[in-house]
């Protein structure tokens, strides 16, 4: 028996979209990726979505779409996925990091609050809130902090489709809706709830930022005839045109970009595995509920839940003494647990920037001791009560 903490589910339906696809006209961006889009976009609740290469791609691409430069710096968790930080990092920019909470294991706005004070006004230029393992960030709060100081927020959310917090009205709030982030961004790959294999998503209510990103992820190119700079005169190439509008195969481009494009197959796997979200968090939900259950009362801290929210569930973390002897016993038994993550600041790379262990202990101590226990729709009932027994095992 192998069990991974993550695994992708594909049905026939799946299947037969991508088979589709693949005998259809298009096989880069196409129909597919603008109904993808579209699709997304009502799911999440935001006004505009923009389909990309991948996760990273997407923080990428917000980096550029708000202008990052040389100097600027922004906050972030050490808790996350390295790719939360370097996207400031790609653009001349500045991660500075902030403690997590202890109970929540999210980006602490406290600490956040005492950084931005600590320091001389403009100091910062924004925020990377991540919605770590499902659970959702505050962003009710975040957004006003970031008014307070003139401060924009790109949210991680890529662990977070279908999460939601209540805001201070009373209000379900879905992670990623555009309503308090200036850019969110989605992940779907093949450990995420909507896998595609690779892929990405832009969320947005800001028309303008939404207009940059798909600049950005196609070269910097534009078929936007409202948008050309450059005359008929030299669209055509020659002095006499006697055109009134550009042709056809004219485009412009206008910003130094990229090839961070979603293909149209992986847009139709998208759309289909996106008719079955609902369902899939549901079965998140009850394997987060039968661990919970399974683990009460035990050696085991198991993930806490905010008032008044839904978590998504990507990750089922448990903190535990000895991770190491532990996680060698699952994996002898064919379980392959996770650690998510190694703190982004003591990795190599960060630590030449002067970044040392001691920096956050709450962060550091929560390291030491967590580990991601398989979960995923398909991870059956008997998968996880034989994940269970060896947990158990373990601690008799």
């Amino acid at each position: 028996m192998r069990i991974p903490y993550g695994r992708q589910t594909i049905t026939p339906e799946d299947i037969q979209a991508v088979s589709d696809v693949l005998n259809s006209d298009f096989l880069t961006t196409g129909p597919k990726n603008f109904e993808f889009e579209e699709k997304f976009a009502k799911y999440i609740g935001s006004q505009y979505a923009v389909s990309v290469a991948n996760g990273t791609a997407a923080l990428h691409l917000c980096a550029m779409a708000l202008g990052v430069k040389q100097g600027q710096k922004f906050i972030t968790t050490p808790i996350t996925f390295v790719a939360s930080a370097n996207c400031i990092e790609y653009c001349g920019g500045e991660i500075v990091f902030a403690d997590i909470n202890p109970d929540t294991y999210l980006l602490d706005i406290n600490k956040v609050e005492e950084l931005i004070n600590n320091n001389p006004p403009g100091t910062f230029s924004g925020i990377i809130p991540v919605d770590f393992a499902g659970q959702p960030v505050n962003l009710e709060e975040f957004r006003n902090l970031a008014d307070k100081h003139g401060l924009w927020i790109i949210e991680d959310a890529c662990h977070a489709p279908g999460a939601f917090f209540t805001d201070s009205k009373g209000e379900k709030q879905n992670c990623g809706n555009g309503k308090f982030a200036d850019l969110s961004i989605f992940s779907f790959h093949p450990v995420k709830h909507i896998a595609c294999g690779e892929g990405g998503m832009v969320t947005t209510n800001n028309e303008e930022l939404k207009r940059k990103v798909k600049i950005l992820r196609s070269h910097g190119t534009t078929k936007e005839e409202s948008l050309f700079v450059n005359s008929l005169k030299e669209s055509e190439g020659r002095d006499n045109t006697k055109s009134v509008n550009y042709p056809g195969w004219y485009y412009e481009m206008q910003e130094l970009g990229y090839n961070y494009r979603l293909t149209d197959f992986q847009a139709a796997l998208g759309i289909s595995q996106l008719t079955r979200a609902e369902k899939g968090l549901r079965r998140r939900e009850e394997i987060a509920a039968k661990y919970d259950e399974a683990f009460v009362e035990k050696d085991i801290i198991t993930p806490v839940r905010i008032k008044n929210s839904r978590h998504a569930w990507h990750l089922y973390v448990i903190q535990v003494d000895n991770r190491r002897e532990f996680y060698d016993h699952l994996v002898a038994n064919g379980i392959f647990a996770q650690i998510h993550y190694i703190p982004v600041h003591l990795q190599p790379f960060y630590k030449n920037r002067g970044w040392k262990n001691g920096d956050f202990p709450v962060a550091e101590k929560y390291y030491e001791k967590c580990i991601s226990l398989p979960m995923y729709p398909g991870l059956s009932n008997e998968q996880q009560e034989y994940v269970i027994n060896k947990v158990l095992e373990f601690l008799k």
